[in-house]
């Protein structure tokens, strides 16, 4: 079992500045604030990372910026997914990995696979790696589901697939999961609204957006959780369940870098496709940081 993807993971925002290009000053702020608000480890370029609209450049950028503010304090989990099943195993065989402990990689989108299609991905990519793999499906995004029955299937395949990210907001899917693979696999919930559900149910922790805007807060909910402090885990939940709503309101990472631009860490610029969230919803979002800043922590 990995220890070092248990708890609280957060999956990083990439920040811009007013050109878009990458703000490194910024991701380190961002770092540093997730360090000191006590999370047990950080995702690299996931899609909260706006990693479709990155170079290889910038990507190398970003992992380099993160990596050197960290200096070894936490575990690092490297986003490397898409649906290019054979350019994604020669970026595994080619990517210098030396400083993270896993790879993220994502259910393939758009070619929607069948299952077989999708084990046959992950298999190649679970040969090409030379890191833990972790699997992530995430439906809403991706247009097709990733069963049970593929997750368990590769969970007992292959040794190094150690853990998925389930997205799916299905916590009977979540379950059956649970119930039927490797007892040293890791669920690992991908929804900040399921996160402390799947822990009460047996699950490793989470892998958040708004972890790393309010991390005491999440950090301490997570740790409640995996505790069994359950009145005190949900009194958390319920403190924050605003926020999770409002920062997913217009598209992530709009939501969570409205936060950012809300606590003086970063900009809320994202790049298009997407668009930065609206006056109303920034409004919102800091006047609920503004007025509810002690109770996130009760």
């Amino acid at each position: 079992m990995m220890q070092q993807l248990m708890g609280t993971g957060v999956a990083l925002v990439t920040p811009f500045k007013n050109d878009l290009s990458i703000d490194t000053d910024a991701l380190s702020r961002i770092v540093e604030h997730n360090i000191a608000g006590g999370v047990d480890y950080l995702v690299v370029l996931g899609t909260t990372g706006e990693s479709v609209t990155l170079s290889k450049t910038e990507k190398e950028m970003v992992a380099k910026t993160v990596v050197t503010t960290n200096a070894g304090r936490l575990p690092l989990v490297l986003g490397i997914g898409g649906n290019n099943t054979q350019a994604l195993a020669e970026e595994l065989r080619t990517t210098d990995l030396t400083d993270f402990d896993a790879v993220l990689s994502v259910s393939p989108s758009y070619n929607k696979p069948t299952q077989e299609g999708i084990y046959q991905h992950f298999k190649v990519l679970a040969e090409a790696s030379p890191k833990p793999l972790v699997l992530y499906n995430v439906p809403s995004r991706t247009g097709s589901n990733m069963l049970p029955e593929t997750t368990v299937r590769l969970a007992k395949d292959f040794k190094n697939i150690v853990a998925i990210k389930e997205a799916c907001a299905n916590l009977i899917q979540i379950d059956e999961i649970l119930s039927k693979a490797p007892e040293d696999f890791l669920v690992i919930s991908g929804d900040d609204f399921t996160a402390l559900p799947t822990i009460m149910a047996g699950g490793a922790g989470v892998i958040s957006v708004l972890g790393q805007g309010v991390p005491e807060a999440f950090s301490q909910m997570v740790q409640y959780g995996r505790d069994g402090m359950v009145r005190e885990a949900y009194k958390i939940h319920h403190n924050i369940l605003p926020l999770m709503h409002l920062i997913f309101e217009e598209g992530n990472p709009a939501g969570i870098k409205s936060i950012f631009e809300h606590l003086e860490l970063s900009s809320a610029i994202v790049r298009l496709p997407l668009v930065e969230a609206s006056p109303k919803l920034k409004e919102k979002i800091g006047q609920f940081l503004s007025s509810y800043q002690e109770e996130i922590v009760a």
